[in-house]
């Protein structure tokens, strides 16, 4: 029987998208949330705040093949209106977690491998992303300095997406005319799907992925680099 994948946060978008490749590629998965409902009913889910409170250790297995550190946050404020709790939730959420879940499980993925989420905004800068940005950075900082820490045995990339539809992202594309101009902002001409982000992650996890890492890799219709 193979390893699990350790998903935080796949009861949605990004997350739950990779999940589904995943099941349907034969994987198996542990899937985690603040939820007591488990996204799959085929797969065992742990319930825990990953920011508030530590893993349960004694529920994963000896050996992990992947984690998926999914949360995220789109909260977007000019900077006269950013609060310092709002900052500082938005490091907790995005970086703290996934330290402290990749800090948890490290001795349990021997051979495997960690994919975290940034943002194409800490590469483009852009307005009323502060408190987001910032912490993002934090994860592509995090991203390449566990990567040296655990290689050989454990492989760390993160993925940079540009504005995906999801819940996340609900507000910023909930008409026709602000998903159009979205869309025309990205060399591609459109705003990307979950399933654009989640194949990467897919990718990355497996092992026609077993000489990439440290890496940041941006989805994000070009805008990062064109």
């Amino acid at each position: 029987m193979h390893a699990p994948v350790l998903v935080i946060g796949g009861s949605r978008g990004i997350g739950h998208r990779l999940s589904e490749r995943l099941i349907g590629g034969g994987a198996s998965l542990i899937t985690v949330g603040r939820s007591p409902e488990a996204p799959f009913a085929s797969q065992p889910h742990i319930r825990c705040d990953v920011v508030q409170e530590d893993l349960p250790l004694d529920q994963l297995p000896d050996q992990l093949a992947g984690l998926v550190y999914c949360p995220g946050s789109i909260d977007l404020a000019p900077l006269r209106g950013l609060k310092a709790d709002q900052f500082r939730a938005a490091l907790e959420l995005n970086v703290v977690g996934a330290f402290r879940c990749v800090q948890a499980c490290a001795e349990r993925l021997r051979g495997g491998s960690v994919v975290l989420f940034s943002t194409v905004a800490v590469q483009r800068g852009m307005p009323f992303h502060t408190g987001v940005a910032a912490a993002k950075g934090a994860v592509e900082g995090l991203t390449r300095a566990l990567a040296a820490e655990l290689a050989p045995k454990v492989r760390v990339n993160c993925i940079a997406p540009g504005l995906t539809r999801t819940p996340l992202a609900d507000r910023l594309l909930n008409t026709p005319d602000k998903e159009a101009a979205a869309g025309k902002r990205h060399p591609l001409g459109r705003i990307g799907e979950p399933d654009d982000v989640a194949a990467m992650a897919q990718f990355l996890l497996g092992s026609e992925a077993g000489w990439i890492t440290g890496q940041v890799i941006g989805v994000d219709g070009g805008m990062s680099a064109i």
